[in-house]
C-alpha cells in the first residue's frame, strides 16, 4: 500500500526497515563482493583477502532487506537494494560466542533522484541462529574449508591452521550468531533521536520482560504519527523505554546539523579539520578511512554542515561499500569513505587517483592533502578562535583522542526528589528551581525511580545523557558559527560581483555556458593579498558557480533557503557595521553571535513545545506481537503498512516543512522544471551510482567519459576567453583584464583535469601520479630512457640536439626528470603540462602518448576514458585550441631552475666579415634576473650557455672590447634562444658597434621582445629597439614643422602608456622597460621632439646627436654659472641646474661606453625615476644655446608646448620607477 505523498513529507521518519539473512533461500555468497573482489585485491594489498581462503565464518554473505515498512511512498519511493548495501554494507557477518557480539551504529545518507537527501540510521546487533538450515551450511563450509587447506602445502598448512583457530566452528561446542539490521530512513539528520529510539527497541527485544505494548505500535507511532517538527520548535515522542526529544532551527537560523562536530574535531584536531574543510571547498578528491562506519559519517556530514552557504556538487557517499569500489576510479571530485581492515595500513592501499586526493586517515588522526594546498583565509587567527571555542567545552584543540568529558551530576534518588516536592508544595522553590524539578520528574518516570529494569540506567546517568546530549548541541551551532562569520566576511559584498546580463531566465539558461554572472576579477582586485591564493581556486569551483547561478536565477524565481538565510544574514551584518575599513586590509573579527545561537537550541532541548501522539495498542491479531527475549519479532504486516489516519499535524507540519532551511533542493525551494533543476546538478545522480547491474556500471562510466569531455571543453573555453581578454571587452572595460593569478589557477584546473582524466580507470601506475606514470612507462617501451651520465659536452650537445631539432614526447620528460628542483612525481607531471603548453606542444604530446595502444591496454580497465577514440580525438582537439595563444606558464612558475640559452649574433649581411676583428660578449636581462657577462668565442657568431631562469627576458647589454679603429661592425639584431620553452626573442639594433663611427658605442643596450613561432620575418610589430634617427637635413627641415603636432601627440601617447601601466594590477603590467626605451616609448618620443626643427650641423662634426646638444647646454650653464653672467636666462641658478650638470657629468664619467644615444636614454631614464625630467626640460628651452641650435619654429622653441610637455611628464611623479640594471649600470650618482 502506497501512502500519499503529503503526509510522508511531513512525518518524522519514512521507513522502517530490517536487514539480516533469509532463512528461506539459506545462505548466499554474496556475489557482488565476488565481483569486487579483483579490485578490492588491487585496492589492498594484503595477506588476507575476501576470497575462500578466509574462513567461512569470516565471509561475506547476501543479507536480504527482510521488511520494510510502508511499502512506498510517492515522493520517495523504496530503493530496496541500495538501502540493503548501506545497512549492512560489507554484507551478513557470523560470529561465535568466543566473539564480541556488542551492538553496533551507524547512518548513511541517500539521495533520491530529484535531489532530496534522506537519511538513514542503522542499529546492527547479533541475533541467534536457530534454522538449521544455515548451522548445516556452515558446518558444511567449514569442513570444507578444513580439509582443503590441511591438504595443501606444510608451509600453507600453518597459515590455515592459524586461520582455523580464528574462525572455527563447531556446532556441538559453538552457538552461531548473526547480524541484523534495524533501519530508520528520516527526511533530515535527526541522529541523537533516531539512535535512542533504534537502541531502545532493541533494549526491548533483549530483556527478560516484554515492552508494555508490542513493537508494533512504537514502529506504527513513529512512522505515521509522530510529525517532523515545525521549524524553530521542539517536539517530544515516546520510544519503548522513555520520551525521545527532537527540534528543528527556525528559518533564521543555521541548518539543523545532529552530528556531533565536537567528536570530528576530537578525532583530527583543529588544524587538520581546517585542511580538510579546504580541500573539500576547492572540490579535490576526498577519501574518508576508518574502521568504524560512523566515524567516516560523522567527518563527512560535519564537513557538509561547515560549508553553508555553499553545497557539495559531486559524489558524495562517506561509506562506500565494498561492491562500489569501482567508483575510486571515478575521474570527478568526490567526498567517499571506505572502511579499513583489520591491519591494514595506508602503505598497502594503492588508490587510482592520488594527485589531487585527500586522503583522510580518522583512526590515525591525520590528513594527507595535496600538493601546494592554499591556506584558508586567516587560517591561524580562524584556528585560534575554533581552539577557544573547543577550550570552552572541555575538548583538546590538537585531537587525536577521544574524550568526552564527564558532568559532575549527583545521582539522585527517589529521597531527593521527594524533598523537592516538599518544598514546592510549601512554596519553598523559585521559577527557575520549579524548572529543574520538572525535568527531575520526568527523568525520574523515564527511568522508573532509581534503575531502569533489566540492569539500566540510573537516573544521574540518564541526566548525564541529556546534559552532554545538550552540550554536544551547543558545541555544534558555535562551531559552525564561527565558519559562518568567516564566509559572511569574506563573501559580504559578493552581491556587488553578480552579472545580471540576461533579460529572462530563458535567454540566461539557452547562453548559459557563454554568460559570465560573476566578475572574477574585479572581485579579486579587492581581496586582502593573503587571500588571493585560495580565493582564485575557490572562485573556479561548481561550488560557487552554483551559488552564483541561484542569486542569478533569484530574479525570477524564488531564492534558495540557503542563500535568502545566508543573504539576511549579511543584510543584519551590514546594519550593525559601522566601520568602513578596506576589505584589502580589514582586520580579522571573531563571531558576535555564539552564545545567541546556543541559547536558542538550548530553548528548545530543555523544553519540549509539542508533543507528539503515545504509541497504542494497535487492531492485531491474537497471538501477534509475542516477545521472545533475544530475537525480533517477526513484525505482523497490515498494521504497518499504512498510517491510520491519526496524525493531526499533516496540514500545519506541511506548511511550516517547506521553508526548512535544510531542504534546499530545487523541487522544495523552487518552482524550477526538470532543465532548469539540471543547472545546478554537477553531480551524478546517487540512485544510478547505487546500482550495481553490468549496464548501469557501464553507464556510470559512460556518464564520466562524457563529463570529462564536457569538462575539457569548458576548460579550454574559458582559458581561451581569458587569454584574449573576453570576458573583460563583454564587461565594456575595452582591453584584456587577466592577472598572473587567474592564469595560474585556470593552469593549475587543466592539471587537475588531465591528471583525472589519466587516472579514469588506471589499474597499473608508478608513483602518485597517473600522467607521469604513463609518460614513465612509454619511455619504457620505446626504449628512449636517459643515459646514466654524460660529459657536459656530451650534455651540450645532447640538449641543443634534442630540443631544436626533435620533437618527440620523450624529450620533455627527460629534461623535467634532470630539473634540480626536488619535485615529487605530482610536481613533475604539473611541470610537463607547463612546458607543453607554453611550446604550443601539449595537444601532439599527448597524441603521441596515446599512439600506443597496446601500452594502454595494458594500464587501463575497458571502461577508461584513454579507450575511448571518439572522445579522445576530441578532447586532443579542444587541447590544441590553446595554441592560439601565448603562455609563460612554465617560465614564470619554475623559476629556480636552469635554462640553456643559445645567443646569436646578426650582422649586415654585407658587412658580416667585419665580425672577425671584434671580440663581442653579451649580457642578458629578464624579469628574474640577468646571466652575467658572457664572452663569445672568436669567430663565432652565437654562444650556447646555461643559467638560472631569467624568466620573460628584456633587455641584452651587447658590447665590444677592442677599441682599435678596425674593430667595428654594423649589427643588424640579436636573437637569443631559450631551448628548452622553444621561444625565440629578436634584440634590433641597426647600429655600428666601435669607435669612430656612429656615436662612437662599444656597448649598447637592446629592447628585445618575444617572436611569436613562426614569426620571425613579421619585424613590423616589434617594439623593440627603436630605429637610428637619421640627423635634420636642410631638405627635412621644411618639413618638420608640419610635423610637430604628430610628435606631441606621440609624446602623450608614451606617457598616456606608462600611466596605464601602473593603475593596472601589478600582475598585469608588462615590461616598463619595454615603454620607456622600446619603439613608441618615452626616450624615442622625447628625442623625437628635442630633435624637431634642430638646425643643420655646421656646429658640430658629422651627424648630429640630441646628447651633443646636452652636453653644449651644460657647458654653457657651468661657464655662465663661473662668470656670474647667464647672458639673458630668465631661470636663475638652482637645484633644476645643478641636478641636470650633476646627472650629465655623471653619466660622462661612467666606465661604460654606451654612446651618445646611449648617454641620452640613460638621462631620461634617471630624469623620470628621480622625477627631475619636467624640471630639466623648461631649463633646457630658456638656455641661451637653443636659440642658435633650433629653428625659430622648434618646438624646444614653442613656450606653450615645452610647458604643454612639462604637465605631462610632471604627472608620471606619482609613480615608483624601478629601471632594470642593465640601464643604470656603471652610473654613480
Amino acid at each position: 500500500m502506497t501512502s500519499s505523498g503529503s503526509t510522508a513529507s511531513c512525518r518524522f521518519a519514512h521507513y522502517f526497515v530490517v536487514c539480516g539473512v533469509d532463512t528461506e533461500t539459506g545462505l548466499e555468497p554474496d556475489d557482488l563482493y565476488v565481483k569486487a573482489n579483483y579490485f578490492t585485491q588491487t585496492l589492498f594489498l594484503s595477506k588476507a583477502g575476501e576470497g575462500f581462503e578466509q574462513s567461512p565464518i569470516r565471509r561475506s554473505f547476501k543479507s536480504k532487506v527482510l521488511v520494510h515498512y510502508p511499502e512506498n511512498t510517492d515522493r520517495n519511493p523504496f530503493n530496496k537494494d541500495a538501502v540493503n548495501m548501506l545497512c549492512m554494507p560489507r554484507g551478513l557477518a557470523f560470529r561465535t560466542q568466543a566473539d564480541s557480539l556488542e551492538p553496533q551504529f551507524h547512518s548513511f545518507t541517500i539521495a533520491s533522484d530529484d535531489g532530496t537527501r534522506s537519511y538513514g540510521f542503522v542499529h546492527t546487533f547479533y541475533e541467534e541462529v536457530t534454522s538449521a538450515q544455515i548451522t548445516t551450511a556452515m558446518q558444511t563450509l567449514f569442513q570444507m574449508h578444513h580439509v582443503e587447506h590441511h591438504s595443501s602445502s606444510s608451509s600453507l598448512a600453518g597459515v590455515s591452521g592459524c586461520l582455523g583457530c580464528a574462525g572455527s566452528f563447531d556446532p556441538a561446542r559453538d552457538t552461531l550468531y548473526v547480524s541484523k539490521a534495524l533501519c530508520l530512513l528520516t527526511p533530515l539528520p535527526f541522529l541523537q533521536a533516531a539512535r535512542q529510539f533504534l537502541s531502545q527497541l532493541h533494549q526491548a527485544v533483549t530483556s527478560h520482560t516484554a515492552p508494555p505494548l508490542p513493537l508494533e505500535s512504537y514502529i506504527h507511532n513513529i512512522l505515521y504519527e509522530v510529525p517532523l517538527p515545525p521549524p524553530g520548535r521542539s517536539l517530544r515522542f515516546h520510544g519503548v523505554q522513555g520520551p525521545i526529544m527532537c527540534q528543528r532551527p527556525g528559518p533564521d537560523e543555521l541548518p539543523l546539523g545532529d552530528y556531533p562536530l565536537g567528536e570530528a574535531f576530537s578525532l583530527l584536531g583543529v588544524d587538520n579539520m581546517v585542511q580538510l574543510l579546504t580541500c573539500v571547498l576547492l572540490e579535490m578528491q576526498v577519501l574518508l578511512y576508518s574502521q568504524d562506519y560512523q566515524r567516516l559519517m560523522t567527518v563527512a556530514e560535519g564537513i557538509n554542515t561547515l560549508l553553508f552557504p555553499f553545497q557539495w556538487q559531486h559524489i558524495y557517499l562517506p561509506i562506500l561499500p565494498a561492491p562500489l569500489h569501482h567508483l575510486l576510479d571515478a575521474p570527478v571530485p568526490f567526498l567517499m569513505g571506505i572502511q579499513r581492515r583489520d591491519g591494514t595500513q595506508r602503505s598497502s592501499l594503492h588508490l587510482p587517483h592520488e594527485a589531487n586526493l585527500c586522503f583522510v586517515d580518522i583512526d590515525n588522526h591525520c590528513v594527507e592533502a595535496p600538493e601546494d594546498l592554499p591556506l584558508f583565509p586567516d587560517q591561524t587567527e580562524l584556528i585560534q578562535e575554533l581552539s577557544e571555542v573547543l577550550l570552552r567545552f572541555g575538548l583538546p584543540p590538537q585531537g587525536g583522542v577521544m574524550t568526552k568529558p564527564v558532568t559532575t551530576s549527583p545521582c539522585l534518588s527517589s529521597l531527593v526528589l521527594e524533598d523537592l516536592m516538599e518544598d514546592r508544595r510549601n512554596g519553598n522553590l523559585g521559577g527557575e528551581e520549579l524548572a529543574v524539578l520538572e525535568r527531575l520528574q520526568a527523568l525520574a518516570r523515564r527511568c522508573g525511580g532509581r534503575k531502569l529494569s533489566d540492569g539500566g540506567k540510573t537516573l544521574g546517568r540518564v541526566f548525564e545523557e541529556e546534559e552532554e546530549e545538550l552540550r554536544s548541541a551547543k558545541m555544534n551551532m558555535q562551531l559552525r558559527e564561527v565558519f559562518a562569520g568567516r564566509f559572511a566576511a569574506m563573501f559580504g559584498r559578493y552581491e556587488e560581483f553578480v552579472i545580471h546580463s540576461a533579460p529572462d531566465l530563458d535567454s540566461w539558461l539557452s547562453n548559459r555556458e557563454g554568460t559570465f554572472s560573476f566578475d572574477k576579477g574585479s572581485f579579486l582586485s579587492v581581496q586582502p593579498v593573503t587571500h588571493l591564493h585560495f580565493m582564485s581556486r575557490f572562485l573556479e569551483t561548481a561550488m560557487f558557480s552554483s551559488f552564483v547561478d541561484g542569486k542569478v536565477i533569484s530574479r525570477w524565481a524564488d531564492r534558495e533557503p540557503l542563500q535568502q538565510l545566508f543573504d539576511s544574514r549579511l543584510v543584519r551584518e551590514r546594519l550593525y557595521d559601522t566601520d568602513d575599513e578596506d576589505s584589502r586590509n580589514c582586520r580579522y573579527r571573531k563571531c558576535t553571535v555564539l552564545f545567541e545561537s546556543a541559547q536558542a537550541i538550548e530553548r528548545r532541548l530543555l523544553k519540549a513545545d509539542h508533543t507528539a501522539i503515545h504509541p497504542h495498542l494497535l487492531d492485531m491479531r491474537i497471538g501477534q506481537g509475542r516477545h521472545q527475549q533475544g530475537y525480533f519479532p517477526k513484525l505482523q504486516a497490515d498494521v504497518l503498512a499504512q498510517g491510520q489516519n491519526t496524525n493531526k499535524w499533516s496540514g500545519r507540519v506541511t506548511a511550516s516543512r517547506r521553508t526548512d532551511p535544510k531542504r534546499s533542493t530545487p523541487t522544495e525551494s523552487s518552482t524550477l522544471d526538470n532543465e532548469q533543476r539540471q543547472v545546478h546538478a554537477h553531480n551524478l545522480r546517487q540512485s544510478k551510482l547505487l546500482d550495481l547491474s553490468p549496464v548501469a556500471v557501464t553507464q556510470t562510466h559512460r556518464d564520466f567519459v562524457d563529463g570529462l569531455l564536457r569538462e575539457c571543453r569548458l576548460k579550454t573555453k574559458r582559458m581561451l576567453m581569458e587569454r584574449m581578454g573576453k570576458e573583460s571587452l563583454e564587461l565594456g572595460q575595452g582591453e584584456a583584464n587577466i592577472t598572473g593569478l587567474q592564469e595560474n589557477t585556470l593552469i593549475h584546473g587543466l592539471c587537475d583535469l588531465l591528471e583525472r582524466t589519466w587516472g579514469h580507470c588506471l589499474q597499473l601506475k608508478q608513483g602518485k601520479s597517473a600522467l607521469w606514470s604513463h609518460l614513465l612507462h612509454y619511455q619504457a617501451t620505446e626504449g628512449k630512457m636517459e643515459a646514466p651520465a654524460e660529459s657536459p659536452v656530451q650534455c651540450e650537445a645532447t640538449m641543443r640536439k634534442d630540443f631544436r631539432t626533435c620533437e618527440p614526447v620523450c624529450c620533455p620528460p627527460r629534461f623535467v626528470q634532470t630539473m634540480s628542483e626536488s619535485l615529487s612525481e605530482v610536481g613533475r607531471a604539473r611541470a610537463w603540462i607547463h612546458l607543453a603548453l607554453e611550446k604550443k606542444m601539449l595537444s601532439q604530446h599527448l597524441k603521441e602518448l596515446l599512439t600506443n595502444q597496446e601500452l594502454l591496454r595494458q594500464l587501463y580497465k575497458p571502461h577508461a576514458f584513454l579507450l575511448c577514440e571518439e572522445e579522445r580525438e576530441q578532447f586532443l582537439f579542444h587541447l590544441l585550441s590553446l595554441n592560439t595563444v601565448d603562455y609563460l606558464c612554465f617560465t614564470r612558475v619554475f623559476t629556480s631552475i636552469s635554462i640553456p640559452y643559445r645567443v646569436v649574433i646578426m650582422p649586415m649581411k654585407k658587412l658580416s666579415i667585419a665580425m672577425a676583428t671584434v671580440n663581442p660578449w653579451v649580457c642578458v636581462s629578464g624579469e628574474l634576473g640577468d646571466s652575467g657577462v658572457r664572452q663569445i668565442p672568436k669567430n663565432t657568431q652565437e654562444i650556447f650557455f646555461q643559467c638560472k631562469n631569467l624568466g620573460r627576458l628584456s633587455t641584452l647589454q651587447l658590447g665590444q672590447e677592442n677599441s682599435g679603429l678596425l674593430a667595428k661592425c654594423l649589427i643588424d639584431s640579436v636573437m637569443v634562444y631559450n631551448e628548452i620553452t622553444g621561444h625565440t626573442y629578436r634584440f634590433p639594433c641597426g647600429r655600428w658597434l666601435g669607435k669612430g663611427v656612429g656615436d662612437g658605442s662599444l656597448e649598447r643596450v637592446l629592447i628585445g621582445q618575444l617572436v611569436s613561432p613562426g614569426g620571425e620575418e613579421d619585424a613590423g610589430r616589434w617594439s623593440g629597439t627603436p630605429p637610428e634617427l637619421a640627423s635634420p637635413s636642410q631638405s627635412v627641415r621644411t618639413v618638420l614643422g608640419s610635423l610637430g603636432g604628430r610628435m606631441q601627440e606621440e609624446m602623450r601617447e608614451a606617457a598616456n602608456n606608462l600611466v596605464k601601466h601602473f593603475h593596472k594590477p601589478e600582475q598585469e603590467r608588462g615590461n616598463l622597460t619595454v615603454l620607456l626605451c622600446g619603439e613608441g616609448g618615452l626616450v624615442l618620443s622625447l628625442e623625437k621632439f628635442l630633435l624637431h626643427g634642430m638646425k643643420s650641423s655646421r656646429l658640430f662634426q658629422r651627424n648630429v646627436f640630441v646628447w651633443d646638444f646636452v652636453e653644449k647646454a651644460v657647458v654653457s650653464m657651468e661657464t655662465a654659472d663661473q662668470m656670474g653672467d647667464l647672458r639673458g636666462s630668465t631661470e636663475p641658478k638652482g637645484l633644476p641646474c645643478d641636478s641636470l650638470c650633476h646627472y650629465v657629468n655623471a653619466i660622462n664619467a661612467s666606465p661604460r661606453n654606451i654612446g651618445k644615444e646611449g648617454k641620452f636614454q640613460l638621462l631620461v631614464c634617471l630624469g623620470i625615476r628621480d622625477r627631475l625630467l619636467s624640471q630639466w626640460l623648461p631649463l633646457l628651452a630658456d638656455c641661451p644655446l637653443s636659440a642658435r641650435t633650433f629653428e625659430e619654429g622648434a618646438l624646444l622653441r614653442d613656450r606653450a608646448a615645452v610647458q604643454s610637455l612639462s604637465r605631462i611628464l610632471h604627472t608620471l611623479h606619482e609613480f615608483t620607477i624601478t629601471l632594470e640594471t642593465a640601464l643604470v649600470k656603471g652610473v654613480d650618482l
